[in-house]
């Protein structure tokens, strides 16, 4: 059974042998073999099988100079741990390399001959077969180049822990320790790199892009990470398609269609090269421009897209790039090769023929191929595409450095670089086995792998733990998912001036290592957009919203599909493109443009202001005219008329007026906390101060003209100290409200920013709207009282009180302060403290006007009334009213009694009576001078009541004492209550100028 098992290993060997040829594969014995992946050929010949016979590898076509360019550094990397004394003395490193062929069928092909090597050894067959001829077992590989390819391999030699070092494979997929257990590579992952292709579409602030990507495991994880990038960052997908180089013609033209037809002008692509390459041939045979291409680093150097034929269409492609290493002799080591030096590296033949577009007789071509070459700028196709053109034979003798091919071009050396890292990171492994000390070492008891007998999964163990520095001087360590990371150059594609060539110009770099918003530079000014054009441009699908505006959602389209809409008031965007506008502070409002905040308009009653300026010329007036008035009272303070209005309470009223016009400033200006809480208070004492004096005034001349006869109790009440303390004591009733209200709900300045948005009202809190209502209630019930007094009084002696200028004073007391609630009510701002200022000037002039005004004209342009028989006169015809009143109703009750009796009527020796009923209109008081005239031979007048005229003759002698004695008891009484009545309004006449 052994010798079976042996058997049919070596055939499945043979077999594998078979289909690669001497010229297929790259191979050099030596102690340890590491198996290598290049993609030398772009593609497979597309064949039918049809299995009427045993089917046949397939052709590889279109050669692939890059990748021998990649095969060449691993050779050189091998060649120079080999010449090294220091890492792995005494060890030689074999090789076997074959050719993918960029297809995932021709990998596995070749991985299944590293496995099945391994197979074998791990059989132990020596002793069964004779092996001595045979390749020690591959111990690690280098590859592949594509993601998908790299799977494939991966998932078969993760089931035999072979370690596979990829140096271009980026997928993030690869990361997944539990599916590829034996996977690592020296390129930084893909994930980076689409979150450098979202950094650098937001700073050119595009929002509107369209996305391909190759359908691979390539293509189609990282295209999914750059959209949960662009999501993040607000960025939208027009459309979304996969492409493949296998796809169909018409599964090209409808993504070419759709690219046609969409408005976002930035597209980007994860791709490969040979994936693209069909989709821009359309592209270009369609003349589709002016497209912005942000390619992956798979296709950004690749010389089948980057192509003069394809500039105009593609010229505005800015890719990334791997970062370039320097890899010393490489240069020489490339312009050495030759197909009779390169005897252990079978490609070297057919690079030779691609190269020079000969044969060699020796090769693997027996007669003339039947190809086109096909030349690149950075990566050469090969023949293969079955034209019918003979190539001349070779000599041997041509000079590889005569001929522009990309294998030459090591100006930035990344993929070879890569590939360079790889083969020394499993050297470094190697090394550490080499020298590993027993009891230090990563396996079981610190127990050491032999170099001589050294397993694939050692070397695995061995590359997890791996920390070395390379010949840059950076270090290399491979983190816990096997990946290296590292840094991206950005490129730009120019057209040089020179040949017409694609040149990849370097604008910028993205630092991994940078925290999140530092690691991208691009240098603008070196960016060509379309080979020519400095100009950003646009790719958004709603144009910027400016300054001022925020980006509103439309219905049923993307979010980056939007209206700008104003910013309300009260809120600003500062910026374009603003998601959101942003509130103002509380002192501040938005400008006109919204776009910043400036502070609100502060608004009070100011000084400045023409209606501040004008309430306060009113009430500095009012000052004046009541200063003027004292003036005039004191200078005329002995003349009758001053002395008959109660010298004494009218200075009083007077200083209570020039408070109340003064109280009126403390509403004007910037309301500060001071002012707040003494206006009220000083308006509210002031006016109770001088309705107080009205009151007690006015109250006092009704009871002495109401009053029979003068008694002490009458002239205790008209003492001038106890005036004076009734208005104390109505004003300190007020004073009290004011306390109380100060003390429990002092007012204070409010900043108001709700009344307008924009406008800041700096105004008084009255703390307590009821004790303003209080405070002015209080001053409102004593106008009242001393309406109702003034107006009971409005028939005494004109020339004394006023009293019908007192009730009109009160009407307009009343009108003004009935007028000031609702429009205090319905106010706001300045305008409350206006209302208030304009009502105390209102009803101070009208108590002023009304009380003073008649005074004081009388004073100085009427002097001749202004004398003590004018006002005797005046209060002389008022005691005749009276007295004829109580006379009259004295002979009217006599008549009854006489009626009833039969007697008849007496007259007084004093005074003569007569009545007549009569409906004639009374007759007039004469002039005063009449009136004086009258009184030396005694008053004779005539005063009408509502049923008669009564004719009174009063004199002013003494009765006469001869009075008849038989006179009957009844006229003696009428005499006595005579005298009595005369007694009386003498008092009354001589009150005024006591």
């Amino acid at each position: 059974m052994t010798s079976y098992s042996c058997c049919l290993i070596l055939l499945l060997f043979t077999w594998n042998t078979a289909a690669y040829g001497p010229n297929t594969r790259a191979q050099k014995k030596g102690d340890i073999i590491l198996g290598g992946l290049f993609p030398i050929h772009f593609g497979v010949a597309a064949k039918d099988q049809d299995l009427k016979s045993r089917p046949e590898s397939v052709e590889c076509i279109r050669y692939n100079f890059r990748g021998f360019r990649w095969l060449q550094a691993m050779i050189f990397a091998i060649e120079e741990i080999n010449s090294s004394p220091t890492l792995l003395p005494n060890m030689t490193l074999g090789y076997r390399i074959f050719d993918t062929c960029n297809t995932v069928s021709k990998a596995l092909e070749a991985t299944l001959s590293f496995v099945a090597q391994n197979k074998i050894d791990s059989l132990n067959l020596d002793e069964f077969c004779n092996c001595s001829e045979h390749i020690p077992s591959t111990i690690a590989v280098v590859g592949a180049t594509g993601s998908g390819i790299s799977t494939a391999v991966a998932n078969l030699l993760g089931l035999f822990y072979i370690p596979q070092v990829s140096y271009a494979s980026s997928s993030r997929l690869l990361s997944n320790k539990n599916q590829f257990k034996s996977f690592l590579r020296t390129i930084p992952n893909d994930e980076h790199q689409a979150t450098a292709m979202a950094d650098i579409i937001e700073h050119f602030r595009w929002n509107w892009v369209g996305t391909i990507a190759a359908d691979d495991d390539y293509g189609r994880p990282g295209i999914e990470k750059f959209r949960e990038e662009a999501e993040e960052r607000d960025i939208c997908i027009d459309f979304s398609e996969l492409i493949s180089q296998y796809s169909d013609e018409e599964e090209i033209q409808q993504v070419v269609e759709v690219i046609q037809n969409s408005t976002a002008r930035v597209i980007v692509v994860f791709s490969s090269g040979p994936d693209l390459e069909p989709l821009i041939k359309e592209i270009v045979r369609r003349n589709i421009t002016g497209k912005i291409w942000l390619a992956s680093e798979a296709w950004a150097s690749s010389s089948l897209i980057a192509m003069p034929e394809f500039f105009r269409v593609i010229g505005s492609t800015i890719g990334f790039a791997l970062k370039a290493g320097q890899i010393p002799g490489f240069r020489e080591f490339l312009q050495k090769v030759h197909p009779k030096k390169s005897t252990n590296n079978g490609f070297a033949k057919e690079f030779w023929e691609e190269t020079f577009n000969c044969y060699l007789p020796d090769g693997s071509k027996n007669s003339p191929a039947s190809t086109s070459f096909h030349k690149g700028h950075e990566e050469g196709l090969g023949a293969g595409n079955g034209t019918s053109a003979f190539r001349s034979p070779c000599t041997g003798d041509e000079n590889i450095t005569s001929v522009e091919t990309p294998y030459l071009d090591y100006t930035h050396l990344r993929i070879s670089y890569n590939v360079y890292l790889a083969v020394y990171s499993i050297a470094h492994a190697l090394q550490d086995i080499y020298t590993c000390t027993p009891g230090k070492g990563l396996f079981t008891n610190g127990s050491c792998a032999d170099i001589k007998k050294v397993e694939a999964w050692q070397v695995l163990k061995h590359l997890r733990h791996l920390n070395f520095t390379n010949n840059m001087g950076e270090q290399v360590d491979f983190d816990e998912f096997g990946d290296l990371v590292g840094n991206y150059s950005i490129i730009n594609w120019h057209l040089s001036p020179e040949d017409g060539s694609v040149v990849f110009e370097e604008v910028g770099h993205y630092n991994v290592y940078a925290k999140k918003g530092e690691r991208l530079f691009i240098n603008e000014n070196k960016i060509l957009w379309g080979g020519f054009s400095k100009e950003v441009p646009f790719s958004n699908c709603s144009r910027d919203c400016l300054p001022g505006t925020r980006k509103g959602i439309i219905e049923g389209e993307p979010t980056c599909c939007f209206e700008c809409v104003d910013c309300p008031d009260g809120e600003y965007s500062d910026e374009t493109d603003a998601s959101a506008c942003d509130k103002c502070p509380e002192d501040y409002w938005s400008n006109e443009n919204h776009t910043s905040c400036i502070p609100k308009q502060i608004e009070f009653l100011a000084w400045t202001e023409p209606f501040g300026i004008a309430l306060t010329l009113f009430a500095v007036l009012g000052i004046f005219l009541t200063s003027f008035v004292l003036g005039v009272f004191t200078k005329f303070r002995n003349t009758p008329i001053v002395k008959a209005t109660n010298r004494e309470l009218s200075y009083l009223l007077l200083f209570s007026l020039l408070c109340c016009f003064s109280s009126s400033l403390f509403f004007i200006g910037e309301p500060q906390n001071w002012t707040c809480r003494l206006r009220q208070p000083a308006f509210g004492i002031s006016f109770v101060l001088c309705i107080s004096c009205i009151l007690v005034k006015t109250n006092r001349v009704l009871l002495v003209f109401e009053a029979k006869i003068p008694t002490s109790l009458h002239r205790k009440w008209w003492g001038l100290n106890l005036q004076f303390l009734l208005v104390f004591l109505c004003t300190f009733v007020q004073i009290v409200i004011c306390v109380i209200w100060l003390y429990t709900a002092p007012p204070s300045s409010y900043r108001n920013h709700e009344l307008e948005d924009e406008i800041i009202f700096i105004t008084c809190h009255e703390g307590s709207l009821m004790a303003l209502g209080f405070l002015i209630g209080y001053t409102c019930l004593l106008a009242a009282i001393c309406f109702f007094f003034a107006f009971k009084s409005r028939k005494l002696p004109e020339n004394f009180n006023e009293a019908k200028f007192i009730t009109f004073s009160m009407l307009i007391f009343f009108i003004v302060w009935i007028s000031f609630i609702p429009a205090y009510a319905s106010t706001y701002g300045k305008f409350v403290s206006a209302v208030e200022v304009i009502a105390i000037l209102a009803a101070s002039f009208g108590l002023l006007a009304c009380i003073f005004f008649n005074k004081v004209y009388i004073i100085l342009f009427k002097p001749s009334r202004n004398t003590i028989e004018e006002v005797r006169c005046s209060t002389a015809a008022h005691a005749f009213k009276v007295a004829a009143r109580a006379t009259l109703r004295r002979s009217n009750v006599s008549r009854k009694r006489s009626n009833s009796l039969g007697g008849s009527t007496g007259s007084t020796p004093s005074s003569s009576i007569s009545s007549k009923s009569n409906h004639e209109d009374p007759f007039p008081l004469p002039a005063c001078a009449e009136r004086q005239r009258q009184q030396q031979r005694g008053c004779k007048q005539k005063v009408s009541f509502g049923s008669g005229t009564v004719t009174l003759s009063l004199s002013f002698e003494e009765p006469q004492k001869n009075a008849m004695a038989n006179r009957n008891a009844k006229r003696q009484n009428s005499l006595e209550a005579q005298n009595s009545d005369d007694s009386l309004m003498r008092h009354r006449a001589l009150l005024p100028l006591q």
